[in-house]
């Protein structure tokens, strides 16, 4: 008996390990960082305080930058959610051979690197860019539109980065739904965008809220696409990291800057999770 109630912990043990090493241990070590303190002529001294804390707390600057970055990853889950909740509907009423390639379509991004795509944007947004060329050539503008580093450039790359999660996780929602509810509005006269309103998207929350989750966490941490579209005029909570940590060498406030973000963004997850659960309280019993 306490071989069977063993046997999963040791089937499990190797990834438990894994994970202990690759995250957990990064994380505590990145926490014991930040309560040291840091002197441009010593370097690093261990030493334990909230200096690091109190920094970046106090100071009005850094508060720009979080707000900066979680307006950002808001607008970008809205619109993920916006286009994938519909784009995810369409992929479960197609045909099997049609949802097959369009699976492909969704997921062929995701086989590309980030920082590739983010250079594909730079090129379409540039002022000599693809859009800005094609704009001038048919004399719409005189002047190249601004959207290199911009927040709009970087929500638009964003967008493009994240919405296969959030179409991924509303399709696998969706397919746990009960056709026949459709069938019955319709039967009752109820038109197309009722049913969609009042039977699939309510069904769809589950699949909305877990993408919404995947996608704000993953854009509030962004690197590559805000540090490319972005560049020094924008300046997110992970570029301002990247500074402490390789141009000022502050470690230590590098560390608890990241460490407020991960706090945060924990916070706003935990926050809208139970928000989402309780409206929708029928839906996820």
């Amino acid at each position: 008996m306490n071989q069977d109630r063993a046997r999963p912990w040791l089937l499990s043990a190797p990834a438990l390990v894994l994970f202990l090493v690759m995250l957990v241990t990064p994380l505590v070590m990145t926490a014991v960082l930040s309560f040291n303190s840091f002197d441009f002529y010593g370097g690093i001294k261990p030493t334990f305080g909230l200096e690091n804390y109190a920094d970046v707390l106090g100071d009005s600057y850094f508060y720009e930058i979080f707000g900066r970055t979680f307006l950002i990853a808001l607008v970008t889950t809205l619109i993920c959610a916006l286009v994938g909740t519909p784009q995810a509907y369409f992929l479960l009423r197609m045909r099997p051979l049609w949802r097959s390639v369009m699976i492909l379509v969704v997921l062929g991004p995701l086989l590309i690197s980030v920082v590739v795509r983010t250079l594909g944007w730079a090129i379409l947004l540039g002022n000599n860019g693809v859009i800005n060329d094609a704009l001038k050539n048919l004399a719409l503008i005189d002047r190249p539109i601004k959207m290199m580093y911009t927040s709009g450039g970087i929500v638009l790359a964003l967008v493009h980065v994240m919405i296969p999660f959030m179409i991924l996780a509303v399709w696998a929602a969706l397919q746990r739904q009960d056709p026949a509810t459709e069938k019955a509005a319709e039967s009752l006269g109820a038109r197309p965008a009722t049913v969609f309103r009042r039977i699939v998207l309510p069904q769809a929350m589950p699949g909305i809220l877990s993408g919404s989750l995947i996608v704000f966490s993953l854009s509030a941490s962004a690197f590559a696409t805000p540090a490319i579209l972005g560049g020094r005029r924008v300046k997110v909570v992970s570029t301002t990291v990247y500074d402490e940590f390789l141009n000022t060498l502050n470690w230590p406030l590098g560390a608890a800057i990241a460490i407020i973000l991960l706090v945060s963004v924990l916070a706003i997850m935990v926050a809208w999770n139970r928000l989402v659960e309780k409206r929708f309280a029928g839906v996820f019993e």
